[in-house]
């Protein structure tokens, strides 16, 4: 039977660990107040604004609003979900709870009780199996029933299983390894050990940067060069022309996972790679393939059925005059049902970027290292996981910390750093959260601004408008939500920063 495992209310250890879920409750109150300012705008926005009917047309508004609603639902049903869950794994005592657990199997499979390294590769190679329990069926809903609903899912439930079984294998052999050093640190680094803790990190972090992507990423999916021809060779005159050390050049089948796009760079100095997913180029994904091969499907039908009906009139010419009428009827009917068949063909439009759009794209990401975001933002968080290991290191044996959270004979060095930089430092986590996201959308603006002096001002709001699209994004956001966790700036106002920019021009 669950007991509570709070501490007394009136203690310094209860009313820390009364201020530690309060401001998770008050954290989640907010996220749901602005949650429900941007749902009213789903419900309120079923017209499309004057604005956007020149670069959305009503069916895709539709069911980019229908889609993000139903996205709407399933968040405040998860949000909800998980916000009881931690609130009863902390009243109930769930890390001590765990952490014991742990340690009897750690001794199970031979080690000592005494060895705390491997007592914490238990603890969290344990917790992240019950943690993707638990998710999973809130993943398997979103995954085959609200992405498939709308069109975006591709997986089937094989190819799913097997990616989830993957997923857990390699974060048990990263984490393991990391979870030791991280621990061997804190035990034996002496007073100054949070520098070494820095440092190990760092060490590590850009280390897994760098065999990401051509060892662990191609586990999941399938990597391929980019084949000769224009896109290329533009591809490579660009990088060419701002000096991005451009060596190799990837296309990433995504199609096989999801129909959302995206592109991205990665590779340190002069080692720079660039991979596209196929569902962002309009000639390669095999999207725009199958509905081509419909359309030659349905034509060849076509053709096949007006044959046969040429052939059944010759025969029957000398012998049916007097069913010449109905000849003509239906001769009508199939006319008008080849007439709705084009026009619903009309309808079907390619997803995913031309040339000159997909140029737009990535002179906008070029645009991010040529001005530097990206090392901006690695120095941001190097000093700001120092702070936080600085931090830790002045609480680390603070005992009234641990006695909050119900471990009352052992003060573990990986339960302290858990309760440090996820508890402790919640507000600090919210605050910085906003100023990175400000800082984010400046400099989407900026990279924007710089595909505009390459030239792809046009090109690269015709590209934002089909992404938006093909991601059946909603153009209309409240600017409160949207400042809260947007890192992009809403489509509307990226097209008119660079509208602007072009009159000021």
């Amino acid at each position: 039977m669950l007991t509570l495992a709070i501490p007394e209310w009136q203690s310094w250890e209860g009313k820390m660990f009364i201020g530690i879920v309060g401001f998770s409750w008050a954290t989640y109150l907010w996220e749901e107040y602005l949650s429900y300012r941007q749902r009213q705008i789903y419900k309120k926005n079923v017209i499309p604004p004057e604005e956007l009917k020149a670069i959305i047309e009503r069916e895709t508004y539709d069911k980019a609003r229908a889609y993000n609603l139903d996205k709407s639902s399933y968040g405040l049903l998860e949000r909800a979900f998980n916000q009881v869950l931690n609130t009863g794994i902390m009243l109930y005592g769930g890390l001590p709870a765990l952490w014991n657990v742990s340690g009897s199997l750690s001794q199970w499979l031979g080690f000592s009780a005494s060895n705390e390294i491997a007592h914490s590769i238990v603890f969290v190679s344990v917790g992240s199996i019950i943690s993707r329990i638990i998710n999973l069926p809130w993943s398997v809903y979103f995954t085959f029933k609200i992405e498939q609903k709308h069109g975006f899912n591709k997986q089937t439930p094989g190819f799913y299983i097997k990616d989830k079984i993957k997923k857990i294998v390699v974060s048990q052999v990263i984490s393991a390894p990391l979870v030791a050093g991280v621990v061997y640190i804190i035990k034996a680094g002496g007073d100054y050990f949070f520098w070494y803790l820095w440092g190990f990190t760092t060490i590590t972090g850009f280390l897994l940067m760098t065999i990401y992507p051509d060892y662990i990423a191609p586990l999941f999916d399938k990597y391929e060069p980019l084949p000769d021809g224009e896109l290329r060779t533009k591809i490579e005159e660009l990088a060419a022309r701002i000096s991005f050390p451009l060596t190799k050049l990837y296309v990433v089948e995504g199609s096989k996972r999801s129909a959302h796009s995206n592109a991205y760079f990665y590779g340190f100095f002069k080692n720079k790679r660039i991979v596209l997913y196929d569902t962002l180029l309009e000639e390669y994904t095999p999207i725009n393939k199958t509905i081509e091969d419909t359309k030659e499907e349905e034509k060849e039908k076509e053709a096949g059925s007006e044959e046969k009906k040429e052939n059944a009139i010759d025969a029957k010419d000398d012998t049916a005059e007097d069913h010449t009428e109905e000849k003509d009827t239906k001769e009508e009917e199939e006319e008008e049902a080849t007439d709705k068949d084009d026009a619903e063909d009309g309808k079907r439009k390619k997803s995913g970027c031309k040339t000159n759009e997909v140029l737009a794209v990535l002179g906008h990401e070029l645009g991010h290292w040529k001005l530097n975001h990206v090392l901006k933002n690695i120095v941001i968080s190097q000093v700001n996981l120092f702070l936080i290991f600085s931090v830790f290191g002045s609480l680390y044996g603070y005992t009234p910390l641990y006695h909050a959270f119900g471990f009352h004979n052992s003060k573990p060095a990986f339960i302290g750093l858990i309760l440090v930089t996820q508890y402790v430092f919640a507000p600090y986590n919210e605050l910085l959260g906003v100023l990175i996201t400000m800082f984010s959308r400046y400099s989407e603006f900026q990279a924007d601004e710089f595909a505009r002096k390459l030239g792809y001002s046009e090109q690269l709001q015709s590209a934002l408008v089909k992404l938006n699209n093909d991601n059946l994004g909603f153009p209309v956001y409240d600017w409160l939500f949207s400042a809260w966790h947007h890192s992009h700036p809403p489509i509307l106002e990226r097209i008119r920063a660079l509208q602007e920019k072009v009159k000021e021009d």
